[in-house]
Order: C-alpha cells, then structure tokens, then sequence
C-alpha cells in the first residue's frame, strides 16, 4: 500500500488502530540497502504493523550538500519493500510535507550540540528533528527504529520523542555491515573503485584504537593511532573521538563507561561516518 497524501495515510493508521494493531515506523530517505532492511525486519518483530517512510528531507540538507544528486531509487525500493512484506509505505512530495506557509521548526538541543556532527553541519539535527516529529505525528507509530550508523542522530531522536511526550519508543539497530567492514550507507555509491578499497580502514581504525583503549592506553595515544589510519588511508579527518554512549558528553576514561568511538572522514567527495561501543 502506497500512500502519499495525509487523507490515504491517516484512514490507514486509523483502520491498523481499529484493528487494536500495534504499528511501527522506519523512517528512511530511500536508496534502500540491506541495512535499511534489517531496520524493517526489527519492525516486524516488535509491531503487527509496519510502515517504512521514504522522503528525501530537503531541510537537513545545506546547500553545500547533496540534495540533488542524493541517490533516488524508487523502483527498487518498491520490489525490496514489497519483498519484505511491509504493510505501508509513506511517500509524501516536498509541498505535502512543507506546505505553504510552513514556518515551525524543532531546534533539539542536548546531544544534537554535542559538537560532532553539528560542528560541521549546524543545520543539520534541526532539520531531522522537524522531519522526524511530523513523521512520528503522521503516522502515530509505537515504536519507531533507526539505524545505529547515524549515533548522534539516534540520540537526538530518542530524546525528542521522550521531551516532547511523543509516545513513540525509539529503537536502535546495529550497524550492518559489507564483509570488509565498511557501513552500509546509501552514500557509499559515490565511492570511486580506489576510494571502496580504501574505505574500510575507518573501521579498522576505530577498531584499533578501541582495542588499544581496552588494553589500557590513554584516549590520547589510542585516538592517535587510529587517526594515523585514517589519514593513511587517504581520509581527510572531520573527527575522531570517544564519548560516553548515552550522553555523547566527552569522556576522559574508561571509567565513563559506556563508550562510543565516533568519527567522520572524507574520501574525496564522499563524507563517511560510523561509531563503535568500547
């Protein structure tokens, strides 16, 4: 069931609930690769009915940004969704989900102003937390399931839900990854055939540095360890860094358990990021 204006999705969302039926939502920008599908199958077992969204959100996008040549795969997306047996997809236009006149936006605070993500795309979190909100007010899910990848996001998200009363549980799905390690992400297409080999030295790098933390080194040394991989590689570093899980706050040792490498990497063009518990 394909559903694209408000009408055709609130008569939906209301006949799962005069069903008694639970419902959750994936929220996604389309490109759909199997670590979307492992957010879809987490769906299935935690609700009776699923929703997937799919809508390319111009306001987290700077202009600077990929908006235009994100990738747009709208037919496969349709076959995987349908082979996964979804009970909706949500497909609003731009104009549905920013109507004339539109003129309020959420501005998340918290781990949205941890300084990573946002200390180098600022607009970034205001733009997820208003698309996300409508999307959770659309579609009146119980649970809602992101992906692990995008941590901060993550974050940012759960606790939106929980400080505007929402009524939305927030899921985190860990990350899936190609058998090199390197995270699936719908960017990972702009990667030159050189850039792919050399892409899954950010996993080994994080790997490194948080063996070399469990092994007793300082944040310092193990963090400059994997920052010599990175730019081995051919990365050119936005940051990498240790925060506790929860909080994102900066953590100074191990005793801040639990912990989380972060880090974000150019590869020419191509802006990669991924995270690993400590």
């Amino acid at each position: 069931m394909i559903l694209r204006t408000l009408p055709l999705l609130r008569r939906a969302v209301d006949n799962f609930r005069a069903r008694k039926a639970t419902i959750a939502l994936v929220p996604t920008m389309g490109a759909l690769h199997d670590g979307h599908l492992s957010l879809v199958r987490l769906a299935k077992r935690r609700a009776e009915r699923v929703i997937v969204s799919i809508f390319v959100n111009p306001t987290q996008f700077a202009p600077t940004e990929d908006f235009g040549s994100y990738p747009r795969t709208w037919k496969a997306d349709l076959a995987k969704l349908a082979a996964e047996k979804v009970d909706a997809i949500w497909h609003p236009d731009v104009k549905t989900m920013y109507p004339d006149g539109f003129a309020t936006r959420i501005v998340p605070e918290g781990a949205a102003t941890a300084g990573l993500e946002d200390r180098f795309r600022p607009h970034f979190f205001g733009g997820v937390a208003t698309v996300v909100g409508k999307l959770f007010t659309q579609c009146r899910p119980d649970v809602a399931v992101f992906g692990e990848k995008d941590f901060q996001q993550l974050r940012v998200v759960a606790q939106m839900a929980r400080d505007l009363d929402l009524g939305v549980r927030v899921i985190g799905s860990k990350t899936v990854r190609e058998r090199d390690g390197l995270a699936m992400s719908s960017r990972n297409v702009y990667l030159s055939v050189e850039q792919r080999r050399a892409a899954p030295e950010l996993f080994r790098a994080m790997k490194q540095s948080a063996a070399r933390m469990r092994a007793g080194d300082g944040f310092t040394a193990a963090l400059a360890a994997g920052t010599a991989i990175i730019r081995q590689a051919g990365f050119a570093l936005d940051y990498l860094e240790v925060r506790h899980a929860e909080t994102l706050a900066p953590a100074a040792s191990v005793e801040d358990a639990p912990l989380r490498i972060l880090v974000a990497a150019r590869l020419g063009t191509t802006r990669l990021i991924d995270n690993m518990a400590v």
